[in-house]
């Protein structure tokens, strides 16, 4: 695609949650140690919330590789599993051998008995949540009953809460008031504002492999902090449109037009950026295919 063309070793601007991208400043460093501190320091339950799209899943790999000398860590992404398939999975986590016709009152005392070891040969286990604002309340329950195994001096289990604001709904119901009691370190990631979102950028493409001057113009920059919000996912998406329109265009540099055409071949920011356009709304595929 256009890598050759600005000398770059990778694509800088993808949507999957890449660790080797996880820049240490902003946000998203004061979460990591809020984190590591929480965690280390024997937390039973911490919360991480933000928007759609603000980084939740990239700082929960980059945590999990940051701990992984000292935790055993199971992630799980699908917020709608049943509070038996999570023991399955937090079973499978720590490679605890089971029959398929496994009662759950014995595969609790399995995953017990295993915490106690792991425990005994002086490592923790952590399980990562995603998307927890979609998961059921009897899983939740179900998970709250599991950090009840502690020793004297701390729990055998820690849980990470990665959800969208609307998980500090589900927490205030009734029914779930025991696990909000527990929680006690929460972060809140925020979209990245101006200066933020400039070194953003300058650091995904220095991660893969630009070394020349400027590539995005200031007004480029203006363009992708007004349609994306400071919102990441956003932020990667219009870089990359972006930077195949001034390839398709034989341009060296990224400039506002290259952002304002991107904008209109994504949902989320086409409305607003039609209307700015007037009636012109340029074909993308013109700068993608180069008809």
């Amino acid at each position: 695609m256009y890598l050759q063309h600005f000398q770059l070793t990778e694509l800088p601007f993808g949507i999957t949650p890449d660790t080797s991208f996880f820049m240490n400043r902003a946000g998203y460093q004061d979460a990591l140690n809020v984190l590591t501190i929480a965690l280390r320091s024997g937390e039973g339950f911490v919360k991480v919330i933000g928007e759609v799209g603000v980084g939740k899943t990239i700082l929960c790999r980059t945590l999990m590789k940051a701990v992984s000398k000292e935790f055993i860590t199971a992630y799980i992404h699908n917020p709608y599993i049943k509070p038996d398939s999570l023991l399955f999975a937090i079973a499978d986590s720590l490679s605890i051998s089971y029959t398929n016709s496994v009662s759950q009152h014995v595969l609790m005392k399995l995953i017990t008995r295993a915490l106690l070891d792991t425990h005994r040969r002086g490592k923790r286990v952590v399980v990562c949540l995603d998307e927890v604002q979609a998961m059921p309340v009897q899983t939740l329950e179900s998970l709250r009953l599991l950090t009840n195994l502690e020793t004297e001096k701390r729990k055998l289990l820690q849980v990470v809460l990665f959800g969208q604001p609307e998980l500090d709904m589900l927490l205030n119901q009734p029914s779930v008031r025991q696990l909000k009691q527990r929680i006690t370190f929460s972060y809140r990631l925020l979209p990245l504002n101006k200066v933020a979102m400039y070194a953003y950028i300058k650091h995904r493409l220095q991660v893969a492999g630009y070394t020349n001057n400027r590539l995005f113009t200031r007004r480029a920059y203006e363009a992708i902090y007004r349609h994306s919000e400071g919102i990441p996912r956003l932020i990667n998406i219009l870089c990359h449109k972006a930077l195949i329109c001034a390839y398709g265009e034989g341009k060296e540099k990224v400039t506002h037009k290259h952002v304002n055409i991107a904008a209109l071949d994504i949902e989320h920011t086409k409305e607003k950026t039609e209307s700015g356009f007037s009636s012109f709304v340029p074909d993308f595929s013109r700068w993608l295919f180069g008809n």
